[in-house]
């Protein structure tokens, strides 16, 4: 493997000095990957509208055909990051506009390319705001195929477009999951509780790996819901990834309603309690269940 500059014309930052990551990476072979520390790019996908498709300028690595906004990551920056980056520069995507929903990684060892596929939750227009584009488009799922596609991408559409069929979501039984630790929770079931949402949000952001959830691909973003009741409906409102719901009365009936409230919109439910009547009533709302132990493994991996 070694490491090339670019060459006049070719992808590098629309502004400022090159970073060091704006490099190629070439095989062994002599086949050539844009980006020293790898590359991320974003899959957008808007419900009604399909996905955001750029066509690539003729002076790029294949020109001239349509492939997802993304490029080379910087030095020490995530998949992640650089995927939303690079659709910000490339098609003027607001970072806070998509909703992550799982990252798919092609690792070939010397190099690695992370699709960062995340649904559009705030209606926005694409911008060509670099030179790298001839247009972007929004494209139904059934036209995509029918585009001259990068190669790369065309490879993993077909992949990316059959889990677009999954959308994950987490309901927690807050109190089974806080009182299956016997931390003095009792004294303070707010308090508790408060403290079990602030872990699920570093868990809503940093994403479940798919092997958990059995699904396809390296990590998947749920949404989740925090079900609290009794004292601990006291605890503070905050503004997160994790959406608390305040049970009026018993927090099972509560936590079977938003499961079956979910799973007939189309989500794939985990309730996760290890109560048992409850976990039955859940499954026969269509959800899985997880216990307690399952969640709080992810939690202190």
């Amino acid at each position: 493997m070694t490491i090339q500059p670019p060459l006049p014309g070719e992808p590098r930052r629309p502004h400022g000095p090159r970073d060091p990551g704006d490099a190629w990476v070439i095989a062994d072979s002599g086949e050539r990957y844009w980006g020293r520390f790898g590359a991320a790019g974003l899959l957008a996908v808007d419900a009604e509208r399909g996905i955001l498709l750029q066509h690539r300028v003729s002076w790029s690595h294949f020109g001239g055909t349509w492939g997802l906004p993304g490029g080379a990551r910087h030095e020490g920056e995530s998949a992640f990051d650089g995927a939303l980056r690079e659709a910000g520069e490339e098609a003027g995507v607001p970072a806070d506009a998509v909703a992550s929903r799982f990252a798919h990684v092609l690792d070939l060892g010397i190099w690695t390319y992370t699709t960062l596929v995340a649904d559009a939750v705030i209606g926005f227009e694409p911008v060509i705001s670099d030179p790298e584009s001839y247009a972007l488009e929004w494209v139904a799922l059934d036209e995509v195929g029918e585009r001259p596609l990068h190669p790369g991408f065309a490879a993993a559409w077909p992949e990316l477009r059959a889990a677009l069929a999954h959308r994950p979501a987490l309901v927690v039984d807050a109190a089974n999951v806080v009182g299956s630790v016997p931390d003095g929770w009792w004294r303070d079931r707010a308090g508790a509780a408060g403290r079990l949402r602030d872990r699920l949000e570093v868990l809503a952001a940093t994403g479940v790996p798919g092997a958990h959830l059995e699904l396809p691909h390296e990590r998947w973003f749920p949404g989740v819901t925090l079900v609290v009741e009794g004292r601990a409906r006291d605890l503070a409102d905050t503004v997160g990834l994790v959406r608390t719901v305040r049970a009026r009365g018993e927090g099972d009936d509560t936590i079977a309603s938003e499961a079956a409230l979910l799973v007939d919109s189309g989500f794939d439910v985990t309730v996760v309690t290890s109560d048992r009547g409850l976990a039955d009533r859940a499954r026969d709302a269509g959800a899985s269940v997880r216990g307690a132990g399952w969640l709080l493994g992810l939690l202190d991996s």
